[in-house]
Parts: structure tokens; sequence; C-alpha cells
């Protein structure tokens, strides 16, 4: 509820890969020019083929670095970094706008559990979300890795954190008409490869949560389950599928939606928080 949703409108409604990243050692605000400067003559030799080119000169990619103070969810966590690449065509004029190429996020949402007892100079923001060409995410985690001596993890997220996920945001009260509520599945064993699409009325599955939930404000495994076993046993009434014998790779819902390979997209700026709480808490587990 005190993330400014002005200020965190860009990860909305984009498709973001998420990563763990262990802490950050000697890394210091005061210094985020200097470090664009660097990682943008790094960028520029790696494109180069490693030829040196020299800090500060203008480039095809310029780097931004910006501190984002209102994104953190206590008072033990980090502000989240953003890391931002844009690109100017060298034919166009120098008034022209920047395009941009390629954002990075690094955040801690209420990642208490690794920030407790971290040594003064280690910064610990192990959630990071990249939106972007693969290959500028390469870069930019090299360069991260080589100066503050950290390390990229891509996240992926079992199919038991998937129903947890879509159990939790199918129970969420939204302020407008809501989407339904997807699940697709994997089947395994087959020559062609084959999924199962799952749509169920926004309605229906919050009313399906408000039944299984017993308690407000706290999910256990056992009420996901619950939840989970009722879908499956509708599906299997009506076409006699199994879908427990199957995978669960995708979710998708009003609030937001998640994929195995540890893809997110968020909806709904009211449960931000709520989903990079929970993201974070999936990173930490990682590195832990």
């Amino acid at each position: 509820e005190s993330v400014d949703p002005q200020k965190t409108a860009f990860l909305l409604r984009k498709a973001w890969t998420l990563y763990s990243v262990t802490p950050l050692y000697r890394f210091h605000r005061a210094r985020l020019r200097d470090y664009a400067r660097l990682l943008s003559a790094f960028i520029a030799a790696e494109k180069q083929k490693g030829l040196a080119v020299e800090v500060g000169v203008e480039l095809d990619i310029k780097v931004a670095l910006y501190s984002l103070d209102d994104l953190r969810g206590s008072e033990l966590d980090q502000a989240a970094l953003l890391v931002q690449l844009s690109s100017r065509s060298r034919a166009s004029s120098r008034n022209s706008e920047d395009k941009l190429v390629w954002s990075g996020c690094f955040c801690s949402m209420c990642g208490d559990d690794l920030s407790e007892n971290m040594p003064e100079d280690f910064t610990s923001l192990p959630l990071f979300l990249s939106h972007g060409a693969e290959g500028y995410t390469s870069l930019v985690g090299s360069w991260f890795q080589k100066t503050f001596d950290c390390c990229f993890r891509r996240l992926a997220i079992s199919p038991l954190n998937l129903s947890g996920m879509v159990a939790m945001w199918a129970g969420c009260k939204l302020d407008r008409a809501a989407s339904a509520v997807e699940l697709i599945f994997s089947v395994p064993c087959l020559s062609q490869p084959l999924d199962i699409y799952y749509a169920i009325h926004p309605e229906d599955a919050k009313a399906l949560w408000d039944t299984v939930q017993k308690t407000p404000e706290e999910i256990t495994q056992e009420e996901v389950d619950v939840f989970m076993d009722c879908l499956y046993s509708h599906f299997h009434r009506h076409f006699k599928i199994h879908l427990s014998a199957a995978k669960l790779v995708k979710v998708s819902t009003a609030v937001a939606s998640a994929h195995c390979d540890g893809i997110v997209k968020i909806r709904h700026s009211q449960y931000l928080p709520g989903v990079l709480m929970l993201l974070t808490e999936l990173a930490i587990s990682q590195i832990q």
C-alpha cells in the first residue's frame, strides 16, 4: 500500500524474466552515475568483441541507474535499483529521444530473512526482473557479477508454487471486471506435445476459494491442496481427464500470470507489493 503506483507503473503489464541474485559486495548508491558510465563502456566493448572503449564517450547504448526508494516492503529492505538501456540510431539527430531497449530491476520486498544478518559491506537485493533481449540481460548480469562479486541464477517456479499463486490470486478482491482464472497443464510422455487449457470464471474461482480458506490473511498448503483438488474433480467429472497426472506449467489471473520457466506478468497495481513479496521469498529460498 505504501508503493507509489506512478513510480512503479513500469513493472505492470510486461513479461519479466526472474532471477535470484546473491548479495552485492561493496555496492554504493552514491556512485550510480559512475556505475552507469562503466556499464555503458563494458557493453560497448563486448559488442565490439573486446576492443577497449574509453569511459565517458558517447555510445550507441546509454545506461541509466535509478534508486527506487518507494519500492521496498520493510525498513530492513534495500531500496530497489532500476537499470535501463536506451539506444539512439547513428542516423538520428542529437535532439531525438532515446529508445528504451531493455530494463532490469533489483528489488527486495519484505526480504528480512536475508537482510537481517547481512554484513555491512553487502547489499541484499535477491530478486532481479529483466525485460528485453536476453543478450542485454547476459551483458548486464556479467558486469554486475564481475563488479560486485554476486551470482545470478534463473528463478524457475515449481508446480507447487504455481498452485499456491493461483489460489492466492483467485481469492483477491478487484475493483474492476476480472479476467478468467486460467491454468495450463503439460501432458508428459507423449510423442507430440499436448497442453490442456482450463479456464474458470473469476467469480466462481473466488467463491470456491472463499469456501476453502479458513483464516483470512493466511494461506496454508492444505487449503491450496483442497482448492486444486476441487478444480481437478470438476474437470474430471466433465472430461474424464485426471489433471493431477499432468504438470501445471502456467497460471493466469487478473492479478498476475506466472510460467514455470520463471516469467511473470503483473497486471494489477494494487497487488504489486504482494506479488513482489512472494517472488522475493522464492528468490531467497533459492539463494539459501
